[in-house]
C-alpha cells in the first residue's frame, strides 16, 4: 500500500535504500503505473527509477492492458490518452484541430490527419508534433488530381531498422502513392523529411479499408472491378492487395476466405447487404465479413494464418438479432470497426457514427458501452506507449 501521511512517507524513503536493489525493482515494477506515479514523490531514488527507461520497458511489459489516443467531438483541439474505462490519463493541446482525426494505429506514436492532405505525428509521451509536408514528390509535381487530393495516410513502424514511415495515397482521377520516412528528432516543429515516389499496384484499391500489420498496409481492391462481366479471375470482393513499408513494393495479392460465398449467394457481388473490411487483431490482418440476414447481423473474424499459401481461420462469429439491425443497417455495416481482441477473448468495437466503444462476448452476443462517460468519441487509436513515459 502506499504511504499515505507525511510520517509514512518520511520512513519509506528512510528504508527505501536499504532494500537490495533487485528486490526494489521487481517489487514496483508489478504495481499499477497510477500507484507508480504517486508513488515517484517518496524520494528522489524511487523517482529515479521508476522513471528509467529501463524500467518502465519492464514495466510496459509487465502490464499490457490497452490505452486509447483518442479525440472527442466536443473538444476539437485536444488529443486525449484514455484507459478503456474512460479514464483521461492525459490531455495534450496544440496537437491538433477541428479537421484531423487520429487514425486507427497501434504504435508510441499517433498520426492525426484530414481526408484533404494534412497530416501530423505525435508524440503522447512529449507532446512534440511533426507536421508532414503537403506537396507531393518530385515526380508527382504536375498530376493534375494534386490539387483538390482526397487522401489516405497510414503510419507504420519498420521493426528491422526503427524507422517509422508514412504512406499517402492521393485517390482522385487516378492513385498516386508516395512514402515519407518520419524524422527521429523529438522537435516539434515542419518535418524536414520529402516524399518519395511509389509505383502503382496492379488493381485500383480502396483506401478506407486500409489497414497495418508488422510494416505492411493491406487493401481491399475497387469495388468497380467487381461487376459480372469482369474477366479476371482475381476480381473478387475479397481480394487483397497489399504494400510493404520496408521494402516501399507492393507484394502479390492475396486471395480471401468469403468471396467464392459471396458471389454464390445469388445476390450479387455489389449487394448492399454485405460489407467487407479489413482489421489488425492480435497481431495478425483480419478479414470482417458484415451481411445482413432478415433480421439478424452477422458479423465473421476471419485471421490471417499463411500469407504464402493464404491460409485463414474462422475465429469468431458474431449474431445480433433485433429490429434496430434493418431500421439502422448502414450503422451495422458501414460503421462497426472491430478494433481489439481483449486477453480473456472479448471484442472492443468501436460504432463510428454514434462515437461509442462498446464491448462484449462473442459467445452470447452481448455487447454493452466500454465507457461511463456520454462523450462521443471523434476518433481512436490504441497506443503502446508506456503510462509512465506520459506523467
Amino acid at each position: 500500500m502506499a504511504p499515505t501521511t507525511r510520517a509514512m512517507r518520511a520512513r519509506a524513503a528512510a528504508s527505501a535504500d536499504r532494500l537490495p536493489p533487485d528486490a526494489l525493482f521487481h517489487t514496483l515494477v508489478r504495481l499499477p503505473a497510477r500507484d507508480l506515479c504517486r508513488l515517484r514523490a517518496v524520494c528522489r531514488s524511487w523517482r529515479a527509477l521508476t522513471s528509467d527507461p529501463l524500467f518502465v520497458r519492464a514495466h510496459a511489459a509487465a502490464h499490457r492492458g490497452p490505452l486509447l489516443v483518442a479525440k472527442f467531438r466536443d473538444d476539437p483541439t485536444g488529443v486525449y490518452v484514455l484507459d478503456l474505462a474512460g479514464n483521461v490519463l492525459k490531455r495534450i493541446t496544440g496537437a491538433a484541430d477541428a479537421g484531423l482525426h487520429v487514425l486507427c494505429a497501434r504504435l508510441d506514436l499517433a498520426c492525426l490527419a484530414t481526408d484533404w492532405n494534412r497530416c501530423r505525428v505525435l508524440n503522447p509521451a512529449t507532446g512534440a508534433v511533426q507536421i508532414l509536408p503537403q506537396g507531393p514528390a518530385p515526380e508527382h509535381r504536375h498530376r493534375v488530381n494534386l490539387a483538390t487530393p482526397y487522401t489516405f495516410f497510414a503510419l507504420g513502424l519498420v521493426a528491422a531498422t526503427g524507422e517509422y514511415k508514412v504512406f499517402r495515397m492521393f485517390n482522385r482521377l487516378e492513385q498516386v502513392f508516395e512514402v515519407l520516412t518520419v524524422s527521429r528528432s523529438s522537435n516539434t516543429g515542419q518535418s524536414q523529411s520529402c516524399w518519395r515516389a511509389m509505383p502503382k499496384p496492379s488493381f485500383f484499391i480502396q483506401a478506407f479499408t486500409g489497414v497495418l500489420v508488422d510494416a505492411v498496409i493491406y487493401f481491399l481492391i475497387s469495388r468497380s472491378y467487381l461487376h459480372v462481366s469482369h474477366t479476371d479471375a482475381r476480381a473478387r470482393p475479397d481480394y487483397i492487395m497489399s504494400f510493404d513499408l520496408e521494402r516501399e513494393e507492393w507484394r502479390r495479392g492475396l486471395t480471401g476466405p468469403v468471396g467464392g460465398e459471396i458471389i454464390a449467394s445469388g445476390e450479387g457481388v455489389l449487394s448492399d447487404n454485405y460489407r467487407l473490411d479489413l482489421a489488425e487483431l492480435k497481431g495478425s490482418l483480419v478479414l470482417v465479413y458484415k451481411r445482413l440476414q432478415q433480421l439478424t447481423f452477422v458479423m465473421e473474424l476471419w485471421f490471417l494464418n499463411d500469407f504464402e499459401n493464404g491460409l485463414w481461420e474462422k475465429e469468431y462469429t458474431i449474431q445480433i438479432q433485433h429490429q434496430l439491425v434493418v431500421t439502422a443497417a448502414n450503422t451495422f455495416l458501414n460503421y462497426l470497426k472491430t478494433v481489439l481482441v481483449l486477453d480473456d477473448g472479448r471484442l472492443v468495437i468501436y460504432d463510428a457514427r454514434a462515437g461509442h466503444l462498446v464491448i462484449g462476448d462473442p459467445r452470447s452476443s452481448y455487447f454493452a458501452p466500454v465507457m461511463e462517460t456520454a462523450r462521443p468519441l471523434d476518433s481512436l487509436g490504441i497506443y503502446t506507449g508506456s503510462l509512465l513515459s506520459l506523467q
